[in-house]
């Protein structure tokens, strides 16, 4: 179980802070795709944070060495120790953490708010209670499905407990990259408000499935449910369509040796599936590197989109790009940059010479489309007092 670290109570936040320009802070920025979506949606980011080097240099590659001033490249506890010298903007209006997923995911540990990575929300916590009565009025989280099962709920419930300590009532989602871009990318988003915004009568499962029933039921947790509009409807294809134009003489496609050994790692399941994509028109799917019964395995969605990005670490991170065509041999290669970036929703981003670089920015990113719908459809008109009770 996660025990929340003790807090402070709460100082009281004005009603003023409503009417703010619109901005916020980039906790967690990464390579800065969840300030493309708040900014396509209308809101300024005046402050950003990471630790990596790497995706430092990818974000100022991007928005420009005028932001430099303010992306801290620093560990989070220390901005945490002391705020003011980090100069974390004390006017802000939004919030946003896309904290690590490390010990929440199913491909981690499952240490959850305890473990190293993942257990660094305790010093956004503690960023937010040091801001005091400058507490922006409305913060996000944004982090894996996973946070929800985590020791059993309780590092969810954690997490809303602390946002509670801080005068925060906390709406939960859960959004899918899948609704604008062709990529599985189911994600988990905390919406936490210092004015509580009118409450929904009709539950959309969609948006609010059954599995996070218990946490609006605990009344130990001031809890919210905000009357949204639906998102787009799940993608079941569009991957084949945004596929980078590698020509098969590019040294990326692998040798007729590898494809070998890729062929030989198919299942009997496996080349029906690719029996029944096959025509005369080429197709693209994606595929993963498994080990079943202690072999390794190759497994290819029967689908036209891709499985979700994740960085380079791990055995079966790392997705395949395959060509399919009737009569032609089978072509396999490793995903491009440029369909790192296209799946995310940022197609046309100023990529980096090291594709390593690219793959671990992306995978751990969020998706733009994702976080500008968020915040056209909540956190803004949750700001403007459009969501206020009737």
């Amino acid at each position: 179980m996660t025990i929340a670290p003790a807090l402070t109570p709460p100082q009281q936040a004005t009603s003023s802070s409503l009417h703010r320009e619109l901005n916020a802070a980039e906790f967690f920025a990464g390579i800065g795709l969840a300030r493309l979506g708040m900014e396509a949606a209308g809101l300024k980011v005046t402050w950003a944070n990471d630790l990596s080097a790497d995706k430092h240099d990818m974000y100022l590659r991007n928005f420009g060495q005028n932001v430099a001033s303010h992306y801290k490249l620093a560990d989070i506890k220390s901005i945490a120790e002391n705020p003011r010298a980090y100069e974390v903007p004390r006017n802000l209006s939004v919030a946003w953490a896309s904290f690590p997923c490390t010990d929440l995911s199913l491909a981690g540990g499952r240490k959850g708010l305890a473990g190293k990575h993942s257990g660094t929300f305790w010093n956004f916590v503690t960023i937010l209670e040091k801001l005091g009565a400058d507490r922006p009025p409305v913060v996000a989280l944004e982090n894996v499905n996973g946070f929800a099962t985590s020791h059993k709920g309780e590092d969810l419930r954690a997490a809303i407990r602390a946002l509670n300590g801080l005068g925060y009532s906390v709406d939960v989602v859960t959004l899918d990259a899948r609704s604008w871009v062709p990529q599985s990318r189911p994600r988990l988003f905390l919406v936490g408000a210092l004015e509580v915004p009118e409450q929904t009568q009709f539950l959309s499962r969609f948006l609010r499935p059954r599995w996070l029933d218990g946490i609006f039921a605990d009344a130990a947790l001031r809890t919210h449910q905000a009357s949204l509009p639906a998102p787009p409807e799940h993608r079941n294809s569009g991957w084949t369509s945004i596929v980078d134009d590698v020509p098969l003489s590019d040294p990326r496609w692998w040798d007729n040796q590898r494809m070998m050994k890729f062929n030989s790692e198919l299942s009997p399941v496996q080349i029906k599936k690719i029996a029944e994509i096959s025509s005369t028109r080429v197709a693209y799917r994606t595929a993963y590197r498994r080990t079943r019964d202690g072999k390794p395995a190759w497994e290819i969605r029967a689908d036209d989109i891709a499985g979700c990005l994740r960085t380079a670490g791990g055995g079966s991170s790392k997705q395949a790009v395959v060509r399919i065509q009737e009569g032609q041999p089978l072509r396999a290669r490793w995903m491009t940059s440029v369909e790192y970036a296209r799946l995310m929703g940022a197609d046309g981003y100023v990529l980096p010479e090291r594709p390593s670089q690219a793959v671990m920015g992306f995978g751990d990113a969020v998706c733009v489309n994702t976080v500008q719908w968020l915040t056209e459809s909540y956190l803004i008109p949750l700001l403007e007092g459009k969501m206020a009770p009737k």
